[in-house]
């Protein structure tokens, strides 16, 4: 094969990056080719501290054994069946099991897909199929709030609330109105809604914005109030980011809607879940032309479903929710020392093991470039750097991504988000002991 960086280079395209700048002969890009724990290894023999769980999916760090023998059991028995039409265990299993987490009676049904977008998607679409067929056809807007980001199917897309990357389609996908905050709800007219779509406790891509405390449950008791459908998207927050198994169980708060992806298969392969309550699955009974007319061909694929199912296995045997307390706590106390070291820092909001570090303005990507310098891989979201580990982080390596955060030099941006190539330096011998410890294997 040719050289990586050159075929990619010819015929890659990448999300979100600026492909002048990536292609421009200068720009060395790393290429990843080996991971374990929270720790990526590049085709030079370099390793970084995951910091962003490559892009929010990672829950237990990479690599897990029980989760990768899930998946290789199940490929070598079943590796798909279309769920058109057809059922597999699996999917049964698992469905059983996400609505375990909730009170019986709310949460009751489960449809599976493939991301996040589409998981948000679907519970668009059955939202509105809903009123169609119960009468109030006349329910056809959303709300949504400023700065959402809510995934990039047309759909979805059309609920974001970020212009640099929405403006373009606003007006070809749902009619939405957006909102900043709860007192503007008194703008609305609540009859021509058919749900409200929110990122609940955190917003994501909004620099890692926290909600205050009490609004979603607040949202809740507006949404009852109207009949209006509360859609919360957990694609980010679920599965132990904020704290807990569901960030929404935090105020109380059982939606109508449930999305689900990212930390479901413990980021190793793609699946996600739309939860809903029997209320709304039960319109769509009766009539064929009531039937939900959505899906994808791999949708509750059985090696997804394995490695979900071991995924939320290693949460009860290693007592993941248990021990993040304590992760949770060091964290903020590491972040509030790298506060006080300089006068960079303009505020930190942390949410969970959720948190977004605002640097004074034109430092966010230059910081993280730093960091890469020193070992650490993650993204800056303007000026904001993202620190989101897995889940499986020791106190010692937050303490080591912090520490890289700190790390100050004259380092000139590369004109594309987070790909300068990394420079080797003396700094690489900072971060040797995890080198040779017993998480970090030698190669």
């Amino acid at each position: 094969m040719t050289d990586p960086i050159i075929a990619d280079k010819a015929h890659c395209w990448h999300p979100f990056t600026r492909q002048s700048a990536w292609c421009d002969p200068a720009h060395e890009p790393i290429m990843i080719v080996r991971a374990e724990g929270v720790w990526l290894w590049d085709e030079k023999g370099n390793h970084y501290l995951d910091g962003n769980s490559s892009i929010w999916t990672n829950i237990h760090g990479h690599c897990r054994p029980e989760i990768a023998e899930a998946i290789a059991k199940q490929a070598a028995t079943l590796d798909h069946s279309s769920y058109l039409g057809l059922g597999h265990p699996l999917a049964s299993e698992l469905a059983e099991k996400l609505v375990s987490y909730f009170p019986p009676q709310t949460l009751e049904r489960v449809f599976f897909s493939d991301n996040g977008s589409t998981a948000v998607e679907a519970a668009l679409k059955m939202s509105l199929q809903s009123r169609m067929q119960t009468g109030e056809g006349n329910r056809t807007r959303f709300i949504a709030f400023d700065n959402a980001y809510h995934g990039d199917t047309l759909g979805a897309a059309s609920l974001g609330g970020v212009n640099r990357f929405f403006s373009r389609f606003r007006n070809l996908g749902f009619e939405t109105q957006f909102i900043s905050s709860l007192e503007t709800l008194s703008s609305v007219d609540p009859t021509t809604v058919t749900a409200v779509v929110i990122e609940p406790l955190i917003q994501g891509v909004n620099e890692m914005r926290p909600w205050p405390a009490g609004m979603l449950a607040d949202l809740r008791e507006w949404t009852k109030k109207h009949g209006i459908h509360l859609i919360l998207d957990e694609v980010m927050t679920g599965f132990g980011r904020t704290g807990t198994m569901f960030a929404c169980q935090q105020e109380n708060v059982i939606p109508d809607f449930l999305c689900l992806a990212k930390g479901l298969t413990g980021g190793t392969v793609p699946l996600a879940a739309t939860l809903t309550t029997a209320e709304v699955y039960n319109t769509f009974l009766g009539a064929a032309e009531n039937a939900f007319y959505y899906g994808h061909s791999y949708t509750a694929n059985p090696i997804g479903c394995a490695a979900a199912l071991a995924s939320l296995k290693i949460f009860e045997t290693d007592k993941v929710l248990e021990g993040l307390p304590a992760k949770i706590a060091h964290l903020s106390a590491s972040l509030e020392k790298l506060r006080a070291t300089t006068n960079d820092i303009i505020t930190i909001r942390q949410c969970g093991l959720i948190a977004g570090i605002e640097f004074q303005a034109g430092l966010g990507e230059k910081i993280i470039l730093a960091a890469r310098d020193h070992g650490l891989i993650t993204r800056n979201i303007l000026d904001t750097v993202v620190f989101m580990p897995p889940l499986s982080v020791t106190t010692e390596e937050i303490d080591f991504a912090v520490t890289a955060l700190g790390v100050r030099r004259h380092v000139a941006a590369f004109p594309i988000g987070d790909m300068s190539p990394m420079k080797k330096s003396s700094d690489m011998s900072e971060h040797s002991k995890f080198k040779k410890s017993k998480d970090i294997p030698a190669h």
